[in-house]
């Protein structure tokens, strides 16, 4: 056994994955398109380009490090030959990339999304393998889903006393106050993510403090999935987008079926069962007896033609034979320009 005195610093075991992405996204041509299709317009840049700062986000994300200090902390003895894989020759400072992530403005991250939904999400995939379901037409469709979830941020143990400053929260540009439902804390984040559910790619991720602008992060969610539909050459029609309760109401579904898009979603409540159209449908005879494939529970179902806002709507009711104590939910889907609002309910025959 030999010792030193002088410290030699371990690799880092995230290393390795980190030399293994680089080689990919370069033989893809990525980080060319990063270099010369993705620019921030600041008043002082200095030194550094775009890449300089994505490349240590690449690092962190493969990290798993816990804080942004604690990665640099490690990744500082191999600066050099981490930023070499980059082609590039030297590390922003940790505080630098602070100041890059605040000064990105919508347009530079909007380029940034646009080119990995073009180039990287396609990548090893054929019109045979990103998946689909058939109707019995034949046509094919793929399933995306959008859905909204929140993180609860909880305040710290900190000393009392008087004589210490006030507490700081460095959480308050992030987050905010929003619904916090079960969740203990006491401001939230919103994020909003679209995944395909067929090859679980991720299509897109937006954040935002409080309860965010979830119609905002809708509508790029659905400019994602346009995206990717275009590459395949689908046509917008061959989507068909889950959504939960967040948004569903009336305004929020038009604003989907305008984009062409079929849906299947959660209403915010239970009130239309309680439409005479619908109280009146549910005495008549079903129209179809539908069978889970995995539970082997089966659903009366009951169609009523609605008038409700943005328009009419025609309501597919889906009933149990059986209440089952404890779960209750809604659905509706949509197909064409033929709204299929179906609530799916617990109710006693």
């Amino acid at each position: 056994m030999q010792a030193s005195e002088q410290s030699q610093p371990a690799v880092p075991p995230w290393f390795a994955e980190t030399v293994l992405l680089v080689e990919y996204l370069r033989t893809h041509g990525l980080l060319d398109a990063l270099t010369h299709q993705v620019h921030l317009v600041r008043v002082r840049f200095g030194q550094y380009e775009v890449l300089d700062f994505l490349a240590p986000l690449f690092g962190y994300a493969i990290s798993g490090e816990r804080t942004l200090q604690a990665y640099f902390d490690r990744l500082k003895p191999f600066a050099d030959p981490f930023m070499a894989l980059f082609e590039r020759n030297r590390l922003p400072h940790r505080t630098t990339l602070s100041r890059f992530l605040a000064g990105v403005d919508p347009s530079c991250l909007e380029a940034v999304r646009t080119l990995f939904v073009v180039s990287s999400l396609t990548w090893g995939w054929t019109q045979e393998t990103i998946g689909g379901v058939w109707d019995r037409t034949g046509r094919c469709y793929l399933v995306f889903d959008i859905d909204g979830t929140r993180e609860a941020a909880g305040p710290r143990t900190l000393p009392s006393d008087l004589t210490l400053p006030p507490p700081h929260r460095r959480l308050e540009r992030v987050c905010g106050p929003g619904y916090l439902g079960r969740q203990r804390g006491e401001v939230v984040r919103t994020r909003t993510t679209v995944l395909q559910m067929h090859t679980r790619q991720w299509l897109g991720t937006f954040g935002g403090r409080g309860n965010g602008d979830y119609r905002g992060d809708l509508t790029a969610a659905l400019k994602a999935i346009r995206t990717y539909l275009t590459h395949w050459h689908l046509l917008i029609d061959q989507a068909i987008v889950r959504v939960d309760g967040q948004y569903g109401d009336g305004v929020v579904i038009a604003d989907i079926l305008a984009t062409g898009v079929q849906i299947v979603g959660r209403c915010r409540t239970y009130s239309v069962l309680d439409h005479p159209a619908v109280r009146l449908a549910l005495t008549r005879a079903p129209v179809a007896v539908v069978t889970a494939p995995e539970s082997q529970v089966s659903y009366d179902v009951f169609e009523a033609a609605l008038c409700l806002d943005p328009g009419d709507l025609t309501v597919r009711v889906m009933r149990q034979p059986a209440p089952l104590a404890g779960r209750t939910g809604a659905s509706w889907q949509t197909r064409g320009r033929v709204g299929v609002r179906g609530l799916r309910h617990v109710l006693t025959c």
